[in-house]
């Protein structure tokens, strides 16, 4: 597939969900798989800190129809920042943390190039958290909860991920997941604007911050998917191997494609 039909597909209009606090709320619809169907639009989001939604936020949230939430990020994230407002919001909320501290937090290596760092980093997650991975599949798969939008804090590493595995059991080719994966770049410079004027204690760690942290070239998921295909004849197979069914994934694709 041409660049320019790539950049038709990922820059559909309807696939950014416009919110006040929240700068990466996506839609995962309307991308062609190898069997020649779509992604359902309005059924799948990925998105980044659903902590920060305002009461009009959250109800365009639910305005969407979302009827589950699965939140990746840490227990310490979760303790100290807060989650989607399920106390005044009916959804169905998860807890799914998929590490156990962030890069800020943990023993994170330094490795200046942008690229080089990101490929470690999702090398070490999926060595280390796959089965993590694999639970928030089967709760994809479970009945009655899409339509359904999972995050993380900037919806891009743990977010990016999942949303990589989804897509490749769906059939998407892998070009276009690389490309998804990179809009992440445009939500990250809409949050830092918005967090200079609403929370500057944000935009001041994201100034002192590695610019490697918040990075998100589609050239690092694309050497992902390679290592898989590579090590595992696809990322399905890999999927599998780590504990996703052949059930679970045609549910999914009965549940998130369309002809």
């Amino acid at each position: 597939m041409n660049n320019a039909k790539i950049e038709s597909l990922i820059s559909d209009p309807q696939r950014l969900i416009a919110l006040d606090a929240v700068h990466n709320f996506r839609d995962l619809g309307g991308y062609p798989t190898i069997n020649g169907q779509t992604t359902k639009w309005r059924t799948l989001f990925r998105a980044d800190g659903l902590y920060r939604l305002t009461a009009d936020d959250a109800q365009a949230v639910i305005d969407l129809g979302v009827k589950t939430v699965i939140d990746l990020r840490t227990d310490n994230e979760v303790k100290t920042r807060g989650t989607f407002p399920v106390d005044k919001f009916p959804v169905a909320f998860h807890h799914l943390s998929i590490i156990d501290a962030t890069w800020n937090d943990g023993d994170t290596p330094v490795i200046e190039d942008t690229v080089e760092f990101l490929v470690w980093a999702y090398r070490h997650m999926i060595a280390n958290a796959a089965p993590k991975f694999a639970n928030a599949i089967e709760v994809i798969a479970a009945t009655d909860v899409l339509p359904l939008v999972f995050h993380c804090a900037a919806g891009k590493d743990r977010t990016g991920v999942l949303a990589a595995f989804i897509l490749s059991i769906l059939g998407v080719p892998d070009e276009i997941i690389s490309a998804d994966y990179g809009l992440t770049e445009l939500g990250m410079k809409r949050l830092i604007k918005w967090a200079e004027v609403n929370q500057p204690d944000l935009a001041t760690a994201y100034a002192n911050m590695p610019v490697r942290f918040a990075a998100a070239d589609p050239r690092a998921m694309a050497i992902i998917l390679d290592d898989l295909n590579k090590k595992h004849g696809s990322v399905q197979n890999f999927v599998r191997e780590i504990g996703v069914s052949d059930q679970t994934a045609n549910i999914l694709r009965e549940s998130l494609l369309t002809n």
